[in-house]
Order: C-alpha cells, then sequence, then structure tokens
C-alpha cells in the first residue's frame, strides 16, 4: 500500500471511506454534520485513548532494560560507560529518524506511517530478547532500530490530537496522552523487575511489549481516522498551503517561544533521561555499600529498587502532570504567559529535591525515596504544557516538523548524551572497584540533574517574554501562498496578497 499523495493526507485507509460515507457513528447515521475535522466527537475521544496506549507502551519498553540494568552488566560483563550506550544508542536513532517522519506526517497520511512503524518497532523488540552473551553489539543495534517505530510514532501522534480538539479541552487531551510518559516508565520498571523475579531471566521482561504492540497496530487500524489539517482551527485545509521543508525550517527558527521552550525541555529531557536509565541501579548500589543488600555476583539481581522507582514514577506523573495542566489553567486567568512560567517552576522546584535525593541517600532510604518522589512530581509539570506550548505557536502544516526539530535538539543535547555522559564520568571518577566507590563515583555523576534542571527553568523563563506575540502571531498566520488580488494604487493595478487585504 503507497503513501498517500501529498494534497490528499486524509485519503481513506482501510475502513474509512466509510465513514465518510456518514458509518461514524450513531449521531452520523442520524444525518448530523461531522465537526470540521471530518471525526466524530466520540471517535475523537477514542483515538485519544488508542494513541496514549501506544505512548505508554513506548516508554514501558524503552525504560524495561533499565528496569534490569544490572542484570544486563551482569549478564554481557559491562561497565558504567557501556551500560550508558543503550539509551544513548536507541534515542540517537530515534533522534535522527525524528526530521524524516515529521517531514511525512506533514505531508502524508499519519494513520499509515504509525501502523508501519509502530509494527516494525514490535517485531525488533521481541529480536533483541533473543540476543546471545558474546554479542553485546547486538543488542546495541536491536536497541537502536527500537528508535524507528518511536520516531513514526512521537512525531505525528501529537499533530493528530491538535487537529481533533481546539483550546483547553485540547490542553485536557494532551495532559491524558502525556500521563502516559511517567506511567509508561513506572511500567517499565515495574515489568522488567517482576518479570525477572517469576522468569529467572532478564530477555523475558523484553517479551512482553512486542505482542502488545501489534494489538496497537490494530486498535490504530480499527478506531483512528485521519483528520483533517487545521479544519477545526477554522482555517480550512485548501487554504493552509504548504511550503517547503526549508522555509518551514527558517520560520521555526526565527520563532523565539518555539526555540526557548524546546532548549527548555532539553533540560528535562537530560534530567529524565539520566534518571530513568541510573536511579535504580544507583539506588542498588547505595544498599550494597550501606549493608541493605548484598551485592550482586550471579544473576537474577536483586530488582526491588526498580520496582519501587517505577511505582514512584507512576504515581508522581500522574500527579505532576495533573497538577501541572490544573495550576496553568488557573493561572491563565491571570496572566497569557502562564504554561512558561509554570514550566520554569517546576524545573526550578525539582532542582533542590533532586540534590537532596542524591546526595541522602548513604544516610536514609526513605528520605531519598521522598525526595525522588517530590522532585519527580514538579518534573512531571511540563510534560503536556510543553507540547500544548507547540502546538500554539507553530501552525498547523509546520507541527509534525516542529515536533521533529523539538525531539531533535532535545534529545542530541538532552537524553540522547545524558545516559553515557553520566556512565562515562562514573567510570572516570572511580578511584577504585569497591563497593564504596561504585556507589560515590556514580553518585557525583548524577548531582550534573540538579544543575542542568536549574539551566531548564531559565530558558522557560526567558520563553515567558515571547510567547504571547508568538501565539497571536500563529492564529493569525496565513501562508504567502495564496491567490493574489488586483488592488488599485493610483491608478495602477497592484497584485497584493489576499491576506494582507483581509488583514
Amino acid at each position: 500500500m503507497a503513501l498517500a499523495e501529498p494534497d490528499s493526507d486524509a485519503t481513506p485507509f482501510f475502513s474509512d471511506d466509510s465513514e465518510a460515507e456518514g458509518a461514524d457513528g450513531p449521531e452520523a447515521g442520524l444525518g448530523q454534520e461531522l465537526p470540521p475535522s471530518g471525526v466524530t466527537d466520540r471517535r475523537a475521544h477514542l483515538t485519544v485513548g488508542v494513541l496514549c496506549f501506544i505512548n505508554l507502551l513506548n516508554y514501558m519498553d524503552r525504560f524495561t532494560v533499565a528496569g534490569v540494568l544490572p542484570d544486563v552488566e551482569q549478564f554481557f560483563q559491562i561497565d558504567d560507560s557501556k551500560s550508558g550506550l543503550l539509551q544513548t544508542v536507541f534515542i540517537c536513532s530515534y533522534m535522527i529518524l525524528a526530521p524524516v517522519f515529521g517531514y511525512l506526517g506533514d505531508r502524508y497520511n499519519r494513520k499509515l506511517i504509525m501502523c508501519v512503524g509502530i509494527s516494525f518497532w514490535a517485531m525488533v523488540t521481541l529480536a533483541s530478547s533473543y540476543t546471545p552473551k558474546d554479542y553485546f553489539w547486538a543488542l546495541l543495534l536491536t536497541r537502536g532500530l527500537v528508535g524507528v517505530g518511536e520516531a513514526s510514532y512521537s512525531t505525528i501522534a501529537p499533530t493528530i490530537i491538535a487537529d481533533l480538539f481546539v483550546n483547553e479541552k485540547r490542553t485536557r487531551m494532551l495532559s491524558i496522552f502525556y500521563f502516559a510518559i511517567p506511567v509508561g516508565s513506572g511500567f517499565g520498571y515495574i515489568v522488567g523487575s517482576k518479570v525477572n523475579d517469576v522468569a529467572k531471566d532478564w530477555h523475558w521482561a523484553l517479551r512482553v511489549t512486542p505482542g502488545l504492540g501489534l494489538l496497537a497496530v490494530l486498535l490504530l487500524v480499527v478506531v483512528v481516522k485521519e483528520p483533517k489539517r487545521g479544519a477545526i482551527e477554522a482555517r480550512p485545509e485548501h487554504c493552509l498551503h504548504r511550503t517547503s521543508w526549508a522555509s518551514d525550517i527558517l520560520a521555526l527558527s526565527k520563532n523565539m517561544s518555539f526555540i526557548l521552550s524546546t532548549l527548555g525541555f532539553t533540560a528535562v529531557a537530560f534530567v529524565t533521561g539520566s534518571l530513568a536509565l541510573w536511579a535504580p541501579t544507583f539506588l542498588f548500589r547505595a544498599a550494597v555499600f550501606t549493608g541493605e543488600k548484598p551485592p550482586c555476583h550471579s544473576e537474577p539481581c536483586d530488582t526491588s529498587d526498580s520496582l519501587y522507582f517505577g511505582i514512584i514514577t507512576c504515581v508522581t506523573g500522574i500527579l505532576g502532570v495533573a497538577s501541572g495542566v490544573e495550576v496553568s489553567r488557573r493561572l491563565r486567568q491571570t496572566t497569557p504567559r502562564a504554561d512558561p512560567l509554570v514550566c520554569a517552576a517546576g524545573l526550578l522546584l525539582a532542582a533542590p529535591f533532586l540534590y537532596l535525593a542524591i546526595v541522602c541517600a548513604q544516610a536514609s532510604t526513605v528520605a531519598t525515596y521522598v525526595f525522588i518522589f517530590f522532585g519527580e512530581t514538579f518534573l512531571s509539570m511540563n510534560w503536556a504544557i510543553v507540547a500544548d506550548i507547540l502546538l500554539y505557536v507553530v501552525v498547523p502544516t509546520r507541527r509534525s516538523t516542529a515536533e521533529a526539530f523539538q525531539i531533535v535538539v532535545s534529545h542530541l543535547l538532552g537524553d540522547a548524551g545524558s545516559p553515557y555522559l553520566i556512565g562515562v564520568v562514573s567510570d572516570s571518577l572511580r578511584k577504585s572497584d569497591s563497593y564504596l566507590w561504585q556507589f560515590r563515583s556514580l553518585q557525583l555523576s548524577l548531582l550534573l540533574c540538579s544543575f542542568v534542571a536549574v539551566g531548564g527553568g531559565a530558558f522557560f523563563l526567558a520563553t515567558a517574554l515571547f510567547v504571547e506575540k508568538d501565539r497571536q502571531l500563529a492564529e493569525s498566520s496565513a501562508h504567502s501562498g495564496d491567490e493574489p488580488i488586483v488592488v488599485p494604487k493610483r491608478g495602477r493595478s497592484t497584485k497584493v496578497p489576499v491576506s494582507s487585504v483581509l488583514i
């Protein structure tokens, strides 16, 4: 099946053509007019549910390896720097391919792109679970290929939600969608640790998500319908002329709200990427150093810290995303700059709690978990709000490209290198292979996260200076490709764009 032509991104895919004739639920059968997006309200809500489920699976798979990292290190006999590469190669693949799928997502059928990408992701994830002991490079390769599926999904799914809802309803739907990031991450730790405990083999932890991934593809085919780009925002798609990719990038580079919020989100990615891979291992090493747990000399290792960290990640994700959206909603009544201000506050409040969690690890396990709880809650306040900022400061026909650009920058400077960087710094600081220095070197390297969080808060504060102007520009924007009309000027006919007259 070929991709749709660029000017027909709503081309039917499987059963969608029947819906166009009025088969999309009872309300269509009663002769009621479809919304401008071409998707009924009921199906739009079901679509968000399916996209949320897939997002949860993506992050669940991403952090399953982190949940069994001590076992992986023991199985392959690798050090911290090589362990960090597991996350880095995946993020690099994801980052490199995001612009490709962003380009395709702005021009072709998004539903078909996601179906192909997620199917590929499920097969590669299953293949990675059969890696032999002497082939660590094969595990790195397959984990890198997993990024293909995630890039095909993450750049596109938010733009579909943006074409189904507007204003505060869009924010609520995005908050539901982004609940899946921390909750899915937490499930990754939980599933990884529990499956490892039951099967006594960490490989089985990687065999849970592929089957669920194929179920997700089936749900995409049956439930999701491609909406019309920008139609719900009272700008019919035939009036939104697509520009070249170079023009899109040039326009985005001049959008200060988009650039600064992307840099702020880069700090979020750096911190979450570092903690996601290393926090359970750090907590395990702290327990070994203090004598609370025995060291791991053979598989399976004690993965209880992954379980506890996963539960905390799930709970703090729900609390953080919900509180961030609610605080932003209330603050909008006072200032149009509410969104970047809430993001800045979240990062600046998270920094001291993360610092205390890392410093107090050898003194009190309970205090460490309490500080992690508050630090991750404040950190999670950003997820849905950052996505909403992007969607309302960028015009509809550039949103997939903007999502891709944000993914590239935030991962390139954020979590693509942070897990590996933390591992390299840890290895370089380690003065001996004692339990003391295994713990202490990782502790010192993780302190970097607190300082990066403060820098991210500063970028969001800067975003607040531009966000109101950029939002107004995006809402009133009309592309230069519209048809010119003739306007008399001092006895001559002059061609000017329609938009300049209407404005």
